[in-house]
């Protein structure tokens, strides 16, 4: 069978870090992620719970990829969406 072609991101504040593998059939999201490398050059990603999407939709580490998926791997929020939004509409007033 043939293998699978994915990347996987790690979106950082300056940039990403992003590798390209291949995959044998029936790899998921989390090997994907630890295939990579990108836990070993980024100590503050929870293997544990990791947050993880393909393709901008959040999936759990067990989803199986196909070939041509794009595996993010998400960094926890510094502040809450609504608590960034109250605090930029006091700034404006």
């Amino acid at each position: 069978m043939a293998r699978v072609r994915i990347e996987v991101v790690y979106a950082l504040p300056g940039g990403e870090d992003a590798v390209t593998l291949e995959l044998d059939p029936g790899a998921t999201a989390l090997d994907a992620v630890l295939a990579s490398g990108l836990a070993e050059r980024h100590p503050e990603v929870d293997l544990g719970r990791p947050k993880l999407g393909i393709h901008g939709r959040v999936v759990p580490g067990h989803a199986p990829l196909r070939d041509g998926d794009r595996v993010e791997l998400y960094r926890p929020l510094v502040v809450d969406a609504k608590e960034a939004r109250r605090r930029r509409a006091l700034r404006k007033s």
